[in-house]
């Protein structure tokens, strides 16, 4: 079971190659800092602009540079069936504890399309898989009765719901018969998620606030309500401000003040606006995180 704050580590990248001293001093801080996993090569780490060679050696890079110390769920998803199951395959031979796929975006498959997507993934490995359901990115929702025969399948053990709608891990687990691991991919409802039966969230906000992020996360699980929801009040803002642009321009700049790595992203994400800049620099400010 996967759980607590798991951050979707960004893709540093310096003259638009990726940089991997500024990758190795991420991941070091986000462990130090409390993390209970790491997720490289997610959306948030720009996959769709990786190639095949550098999606690969970032997560070997990964799985070299934790050394165990917390587990690995590899971004593995891909909008061709086979290329996902050449990254998941790849992940599970070099050592990743789970592979997080997200549904197929822009083909726009039918409910029996991500049946089948999903399916084929699966069994071409043993590696244990979470779906990563986020439609507003994919354009295609995944039915709570789809993942429910999904889950079915005995590897296929979690979802990322980057849906925001809190009713959905009740329904799903109310009608599943195994245990499911459920992670928010909202860092804004991420404790009402928890609420609602979750176990973690996979966070933008903890790449630039992983301490306070696994703070709140352990205080929930320490039945500290009060100190979860006073950390919770704490981040509402920069929450907020890493998504006043697309992801992950915001936290990338974020992060470039922290020292950890540029804030450069690849066409066709630019960087953020000056009225953005000052936002995010004044939330990290008011955390005394700069």
């Amino acid at each position: 079971m996967f759980f607590g704050s798991i951050p979707a580590v960004l893709t540093p990248f310096n003259n638009q190659k990726v940089d991997y001293e500024s990758l190795s001093k991420i991941l070091n801080h986000l462990i130090e800092n409390g993390s209970n996993g790491l997720v490289p090569c997610g959306t948030t780490g720009e996959s769709p602009t990786l190639s095949n060679d550098e999606h690969k050696k970032i997560i070997e890079e990964t799985i070299k540079i934790n050394d165990k110390r917390v587990p690995i769920i590899a971004g593995t998803g891909s909008n061709n069936t086979a290329e996902a199951i050449d990254y998941t395959k790849h992940a599970e031979s070099i050592g990743a504890d789970a592979a997080l796929v997200v549904t197929p975006y822009y083909n726009k498959p039918t409910q029996k399309g991500l049946y089948a997507h999903f399916y084929s993934i699966a069994k071409s490995v043993k590696i244990p898989i979470i779906i990563y359901n986020i439609p507003g990115r994919s354009v295609v929702d995944m039915s709570i009765d789809t993942m429910i025969e999904l889950s079915k399948i005995e590897n296929i053990i979690g979802v990322k719901d980057a849906t925001n709608d809190l009713f959905r891990p009740l329904l799903t687990a109310a009608n599943m018969s195994n245990d499911f691991c459920f992670l928010s991919g909202e860092d804004g409802t991420a404790m009402a998620f928890l609420a609602q039966g979750g176990h973690g969230c996979i966070s933008v906000t903890a790449n630039v606030a992983p301490k306070l992020c696994a703070e709140m996360h352990h205080a929930w699980r320490s039945n500290n309500i009060n100190k979860a929801q006073e950390i919770n009040l704490k981040l509402a803002k920069l929450h907020n401000s890493l998504f006043l642009e697309s992801s992950p321009g915001p936290v990338k700049y974020a992060a470039s003040l922290l020292g950890l790595c540029s804030s450069e992203t690849r066409l066709p994400l630019v960087d953020i606006n000056d009225n953005t800049k000052k936002i995010v620099t004044d939330c990290l400010k008011e955390l005394s995180l700069i």
